[in-house]
C-alpha cells in the first residue's frame, strides 16, 4: 500500500459566470492535446499545480469559488480519478476533491469541469509536472553545514523597485507599503534580489547553507516585516520579489554549492489571510466559536491566546484544559492558530510543504513553533516529507532550556508515551543558554564554565546529538554581543564553542560583525538591525569592509577562519568528542577522526597562565605538531602550554 497525500484545491468565484452549452466544442471531454481548452474561470486553485511520480498516489484538491458547492467536478485525463468530493460546512464557496493520480500517469494538462444543474459550466486548465530530480536527491542539512539566518527586510535592498509594490487592474494594494527605515517595526526594503546579490559574501565567510525568515505575502495592516504572519501559503511576498527570483536564490545557492532552507509555520497564519472572510469548515481554525455564530461581524478580540504551557505535550499529569490551551489558542492576535485536526486542514499544510520542495528545489525545511500544533499531526506532516524525501531535514523550534523536552522531539527518541517525531532535528535553546552562563559568570565550583561541560553531558539524552541545531543567537532573541555584555574574547569563544560541538551550525546574519541591541535588549526591531552596506548610501558597507572598526573586521576574519576550516573538517563533522572538567579557568574539547583532531581551548583568565597538558594525555597528542586553525602557526604538544590571553584557542593537527 502506498501512502496518500491530498491536495486542496481552494477557488473563490468573484466574477459572474455565464452559462455555457455542454454541446458546444469547448466542453468536449479533455485528455488529449487536440481537445485541451486552455482556461481559467475559477479564481483561486491550490496548489496551483502538482506533480507526477509520487510516492504517494492521492490527492485531495479543495476549489474556492462562488457556490462553488453547487457544482459537480469531472475530469477526463489516463491515470486521474476523482475518488470523493467534500462541500465545506459553513460556506457554500468551497469544494474537497480526492483524486487519485495512478503511478503510470504521464505529466501534462487537463480540465477540470465544473457543472451545476442549471447547465452552467466552469472549466479549471490544471499541470502536473515532471520533478525536476528524484526524491533521494534532495539532500538535507547535517552537521557539516554552518547556517546563515536572514532576515531578508533587513539585510540587503538590491532592488528599490519592488518597496512599494504598485498593485495591478484587480488587485487590492497591500495593507502595508510604506519604507521608513527610522521605524524598527515597519518595512525597509531589503529583498531576494538583496539576498542573491550578496551570496558571494556569505559563502566567502564559510557558510553553506541559508535560512531566510518567510519570504511567503504578510499582507498585515503594520508589522508584516518578519514574515510570520503569512497572508497566503502559495505566494511569495511582492516587497521581497517573485516565485521566478525565490527560484532564482535557490538556483544560484546550488550553483555554489549551498543549500537552502524555507522556514514554514504550520501554527498559524496571518489575521487577513484571504480564508479569514469565509472559512470552509467550523472548525478550520481553532476557538471560533464567534465566528460561526456572527459570521458577518466576527471580532477576533473574542478568540483565546495560547497559554504556551508546552510542556503539556510531554506532561503526564497535564490537565486537558492545558494541553488544549497551549495547542488550540492563538500564538498572538495577529495570528489565526489552525486546527490540524481537521483533515482537510492537515492535508492542505503537508501538501503545502511538499509543492514548496519541489518548487523551490528546498534542501530543508524550519518549521516555527514546533510544540504549538497538534502533535499527532507534526509526526504526520514530517513523516509524509521524510517518507517523500528520504534523505531531506527538518528542524523543528521547540524554545525550552530543558534537554529533556528538547529531546523528545527528535527521532528515534525514546519516549515513554511511545511517541515518534518523524523529526530529524530540533534546536539546542538550553546549550545556547548555558555557553552564554558559562562565560558571563566567574569560575567556581557550581558555575562558569562547568555550565558547558555539564550542559554537553546532557547529551546522553538525545537519540542523534549531531543532527541537533546549535547557535550563538536568533531573530527573537538578543545579539549574542548583547548577551555577552559587549566582551569581544567571549564572544568568540561563545562562537568557537557553538561550532566544534556534535551539533548543525546556525548563525544570525551580523553575528560575525558584532552586531548587537546594547540600546533596547531583547527589542525585536532592533535585533533585525539592518545589514550596514544592504542599502545604498549605508556609510558603513559591512560587505566590502568599507567603515567597519578593527574589532568588526578581526572578528569578520575570526568567523571566516573557523567556518572555512570547520566546513572541510570530517573530526567536527562526524569526529568523536572528549571534553575535560573546566580546569584553573580552562576548558578543553577535543574532536578525532582518523587521523585528524581538533583542539578547543577556552580560556577566562586575564592573565597569561600555564596549563599542564599530562591531564590531556589520553587524547594522544604528545609530541604532534598542531597548528592555529586561525593565525596559522604551530605549537607542538609538549608537557604544558603557556595561554597568554582571554579567548578561544582552536588548534588541529590537520597541518594542510
Amino acid at each position: 500500500m502506498k501512502k496518500h497525500i491530498y491536495l486542496f484545491f481552494l477557488g473563490i468565484i468573484v466574477l459572474s459566470v455565464s452559462c455555457k452549452d455542454s454541446t458546444k466544442s469547448n466542453s468536449v471531454e479533455s485528455g488529449t492535446k487536440s481537445e485541451l481548452i486552455n482556461q481559467n474561470d475559477i479564481d483561486r486553485i491550490e496548489p496551483p499545480n502538482w506533480w507526477v511520480g509520487f510516492e504517494n498516489e492521492q490527492l485531495q484538491l479543495l476549489v474556492k469559488h462562488d457556490n462553488i458547492g453547487g457544482y459537480t467536478p469531472s475530469i477526463s485525463y489516463e491515470g486521474v480519478t476523482i475518488e470523493k468530493v467534500t462541500k465545506g460546512d459553513i460556506s457554500n464557496n468551497y469544494l474537497f476533491i480526492d483524486l487519485l493520480i495512478s503511478e503510470d500517469t504521464k505529466a501534462g494538462t487537463f480540465n477540470i469541469r465544473f457543472n451545476d444543474d442549471k447547465g452552467n459550466e466552469l472549466i479549471h486548465t490544471y499541470q502536473l509536472k515532471t520533478r525536476l530530480k528524484p526524491a533521494e536527491d534532495f539532500i538535507g542539512f547535517d552537521s557539516s553545514d554552518a547556517i546563515y539566518l536572514i532576515t531578508p527586510d533587513r539585510f540587503a535592498n538590491a532592488n528599490p523597485n519592488n518597496d512599494t509594490p504598485i498593485a495591478k487592474e484587480g488587485q487590492v494594494a497591500l495593507l502595508e507599503n510604506t519604507i521608513d527605515r527610522s521605524d524598527s517595526y515597519a518595512r525597509h526594503g531589503g529583498d531576494i534580489e538583496g539576498i542573491i546579490t550578496n551570496l558571494d559574501y556569505i559563502s566567502d565567510l564559510g557558510f553553506t547553507a541559508i535560512w531566510p525568515q518567510p519570504m511567503l505575502i504578510n499582507d498585515m495592516k503594520e508589522g508584516s516585516y518578519h514574515g510570520y504572519a503569512i497572508t497566503d501559503l502559495y505566494k511569495i511576498d511582492p516587497r521581497f520579489g517573485t516565485l521566478d527570483d525565490y527560484q532564482e536564490l535557490s538556483k544560484k545557492l546550488k550553483d555554489k554549492g549551498m543549500k537552502f532552507i524555507m522556514d514554514q509555520i504550520a501554527n498559524h497564519c496571518g489575521l487577513e489571510h484571504w480564508w479569514m472572510k469565509d472559512l470552509p469548515f467550523k472548525d478550520w481554525i481553532n476557538l471560533q466559536e464567534n465566528y460561526e455564530k456572527n459570521k458577518d461581524n466576527w471580532d477576533w478580540r473574542t478568540t483565546t491566546h495560547s497559554n504556551h504551557r508546552r510542556t503539556s505535550n510531554q506532561d503526564i499529569y497535564a490537565a486537558q484544559h492545558d494541553k488544549d490551551g497551549n495547542s488550540k489558542g492563538w500564538f498572538v492576535s495577529a495570528m489565526p492558530d489552525l486546527n490540524q485536526r481537521n483533515p482537510f486542514m492537515a492535508k492542505y499544510i503537508i501538501q503545502n510543504s511538499i509543492w514548496w520542495i519541489e518548487t523551490a528545489q528546498l534542501d530543508g525545511i524550519r518549521q516555527d513553533t514546533y510544540p504549538y500544533p497538534d502533535k499527532d499531526f507534526m509526526s504526520d506532516w514530517a513523516g509524509a516529507i521524510m517518507t517523500e524525501y528520504p534523505n531531506f531535514n527538518i528542524v523543528g523550534e521547540e524554545w525550552s532550556y530543558n534537554p529533556l523536552l528538547i529531546g523528545y522531539w527528535q527521532e528515534g527518541a525514546n519516549n515513554r508515551d511511545g511517541y515518534d517525531s518523524n523529526l530529524k532535528s530540533t534546536m539546542d535553546f538550553a546549550m545556547q543558554a548555558k555557553v552564554v552562563e558559562a562565560l558571563n559568570e566567574d569560575e567556581s565550583w557550581d558555575k562558569g564554565l562547568v555550565k558547558i561541560y555539564e550542559g554537553l553531558a546532557n547529551d546522553f539524552h538525545y537519540a542523534n546529538p549531531k543532527s541537533i541545531m546549535i547557535f550563538p543567537g536568533n531573530h527573537d532573541m538578543s545579539r549574542i554581543f548583547t548577551q555577552l555584555k559587549g566582551d569581544v574574547n567571549n564572544t568568540k569563544m561563545a562562537v568557537a564553542t557553538y561550532a566544534m560541538m556534535p551539533r548543525i551550525l546556525q548563525m544570525y546574519y551580523g553575528t560575525e560583525i558584532l552586531m548587537d541591541d546594547f540600546e533596547k535588549p531583547g527589542d525585536h526591531g532592533l535585533i533585525r538591525t539592518d545589514y550596514p552596506g544592504g542599502w545604498q548610501g549605508d556609510s558603513v558597507n559591512a560587505f566590502t569592509g568599507e567603515g567597519l572598526s578593527s574589532q568588526q573586521k578581526d572578528m569578520q576574519a575570526f568567523v571566516k577562519n573557523l567556518l572555512h576550516y570547520r566546513k572541510n573538517s570530517k573530526a567536527i563533522h562526524d569526529g568523536k568528542t572528549v571534553h575535560f572538567s573546566p580546569f584553573m579557568g580552562t576548558y578543553f574539547l577535543f574532536r578525532t577522526l582518523g587521523d585528524e583532531t581538533v583542539v578547543l581551548i577556552i580560556n577566562k583568565n586575564e592573565e597569561p597562565i600555564t596549563i599542564d597538558l599530562k591531564r590531556y594525555a589520553e587524547i594522544g597528542l604528545q609530541g604532534k605538531t598542531l597548528k592555529n586553525i586561525i593565525s596559522g602557526d604551530t605549537f607542538v604538544w609538549g608537557d604544558n602550554i603557556e595561554l597568554r590571553s582571554k579567548g578561544p584557542l582552536l588548534l588541529t593537527t590537520k597541518l594542510k
